[in-house]
């Protein structure tokens, strides 16, 4: 099987980031942004998605977190997209709830080369720390659209902002890692169009 891995990078005047994904990987990370709280969403979407993940990223911080997390979003997306390939074999379509103590998430994916965002999530708390959580929209915008997928998340209750988005992030992992694989019985692309 031809490795499904990719590599970025990107420089601009806000932000300079490297990237590397292994679509088939074993949850290994090595992830610094600069945004401690994305950081830390981002391993464990790593981990939970059996993805091995490098970032290196430097942006303007000092104005605040936004043009990083756009672009580590823009880059991951990108990656993605190139790192999954032609398509041939995978199951397309994944899905995953995660709770996390009081948040229960529901993340529900399509690589379906169509990108859209579905996302029902009302957090609590504007801030994490000092991260903007009006910022996870943001990411995760930027992601579906790079990585031109459709998908659907959907926050069924909860009530500390920390543990709704962990929630969201493992639950992205797990369905993407569902998506990906491969499967004996998908004969080429998994779509009646023939492509994807």
């Amino acid at each position: 099987m031809t490795e499904r891995r990719s590599s970025i990078e990107r420089n601009t005047k806000e932000t300079n980031i490297r990237l590397d994904m292994n679509i088939d990987g074993e949850g290994n990370s090595s992830i610094t942004t600069g945004v401690p709280f994305m950081s830390h969403m981002l391993d464990l979407f790593t981990k939970h998605g059996h993805f091995d993940v490098t970032i290196e990223a430097q942006g303007d911080t000092e104005v605040d977190d936004h043009h990083t997390t756009e672009d580590i979003g823009i880059c991951l997306g990108q990656v993605f997209h190139e790192a999954v390939g032609d398509k041939k074999g995978i199951r397309r379509y994944g899905q995953a709830m995660v709770p996390m103590d009081d948040a229960l998430a529901q993340v529900v994916v399509d690589l379906s080369n169509r990108p859209h965002l579905e996302y029902r999530a009302d957090l609590p708390g504007a801030k994490v720390g000092t991260f903007d959580t009006e910022l996870v929209h943001e990411f995760l915008w930027k992601f579906a659209l790079e990585a031109r997928i459709n998908l659907h998340i959907i926050v069924h209750y909860g009530y500390n902002t920390h543990h709704i988005i962990e929630a969201v992030f493992k639950a992205m992992g797990r369905a993407l890692d569902e998506a990906t694989q491969l499967d004996e019985r998908v004969k080429g692309v998994p779509s009646t169009k023939g492509l994807l």
